[in-house]
């Protein structure tokens, strides 16, 4: 299949990317390579699949994967550019798009909400824009497991009110399933939203919990421990939700097809809860030092609890996640010591 990646230079984008080409797609990449985390990891994350950063850092220029020549390109635009995305699509023949690319952060959401309209709200629509008049035959998109907000039921279920989002961040991931649903509706597209919950794995976001515990105490600092350690979050390793993506966009049977509208949601996730503390421990362990910890109360927009119910996705395409915290935070630390030991 001809496939569109967005946000093919972020954490799971690059994964994505990278096992579709393995599997023997053509795929397309774009990213902006915007600056809310070092965009120094972003470009070595393109350089594994063959993109130099001399080419990748300029705007609207297609270029070729020395790896995967014949199966990968990358270009570099954003997403709400709606003179670039239109014509990329005109040049290339999709079957199928996957959105990975947002405005990332609950926390940064606070300081920098025009960023979350910008590329989460504005950018969508521009990408359902191009789907519908390019007559794209399914779009899988990324939303998130923050859309659950102040719901208390445990573990989270799709069919759970989705009502009381608490950071912008969330906000604007329910709106993205609120006009994916328009537009299956209305134009008759399938429409696939997958919920992610708490991913970590190797070339992960330096913002997230797993770099900033994991590089703390390697350099012999403090962590932050929010909550004074009582949470609990869905861990799941990049490799996981891998699987789940690739197995949604490789399905020509159109599964959600047989749904109303063409239009389903799924959790993704690693269908249990883990705890903060036993999830440092493992850090832990793998670095054989004991952190220093700092514990402080909830911050706003953070949840205690997050555990996705992913039955559905089980149940249609045999999901199966089964990577343990052991297995893959020990990967993780392997590939901390090897990237950033450089």
């Amino acid at each position: 299949m001809n496939i569109l990646i967005t946000g093919a230079a972020g954490f799971i984008g690059y994964h994505v990317a990278k096992r579709l080409i393995i599997e023997g797609h053509f795929v397309v990449g774009i990213d902006n390579i915007n600056e809310y985390y070092d965009p120094d990891l972003k470009y070595a994350r393109l350089q594994q699949l063959g993109v130099s950063e001399t080419d990748a850092q300029h705007f609207g220029n297609t270029c070729s994967s020395s790896i995967y020549p014949d199966k990968f390109s990358f270009v570099r635009l954003n997403l709400e550019d709606r003179i670039a995305l239109p014509a990329l699509f005109e040049a290339n023949n999709f079957e199928v798009v996957c959105n990975l690319a947002a405005q990332a952060g609950v926390r940064y959401s606070l300081e920098n909400p025009e960023a979350y309209i910008d590329g989460n709200v504005v950018g969508f629509l521009n990408l359902l824009e191009c789907c519908r008049n390019y007559e794209i035959a399914h779009l899988v998109y990324a939303s998130s497991s923050s859309v659950y907000g102040l719901n208390k039921e445990i573990p989270f279920k799709v069919e759970h009110n989705v009502d009381k989002p608490i950071s912008l961040y969330a906000a604007t991931k329910k709106s993205n399933e609120l006009m994916a649903h328009t537009y299956s509706h209305l134009y008759k597209f399938p429409t696939t939203g997958l919920r992610f919950f708490t991913v970590y794995g190797p070339w992960g976001r330096p913002d997230m919990a797993m770099y900033l515990f994991t590089d703390a105490i390697e350099n012999n600092r403090s962590i932050k421990v929010f909550n004074h350690g009582a949470m609990e979050r869905d861990f799941t390793f990049i490799d996981d939700i891998v699987e789940g993506v690739v197995r949604i966009i490789q399905d020509k049977t159109r599964k959600r097809g047989l749904v109303k509208d063409g239009y389903k949601l799924y959790n993704i996730g690693n269908n249990m809860a883990v705890k903060l503390m036993d999830f440092i421990m493992e850090i832990e362990k793998n670095l054989g030092k004991v952190a220093k910890k700092e514990f402080l109360p909830i911050q706003a927009g953070d949840v205690e609890k997050t555990w996705a119910n992913v039955d559905d996705l089980i149940s249609d395409y045999d999901y199966q996640p089964n990577t343990k915290i052991e297995k893959g935070v020990s990967a993780y630390v392997d590939w901390y010591k090897s990237y950033y030991g450089k």
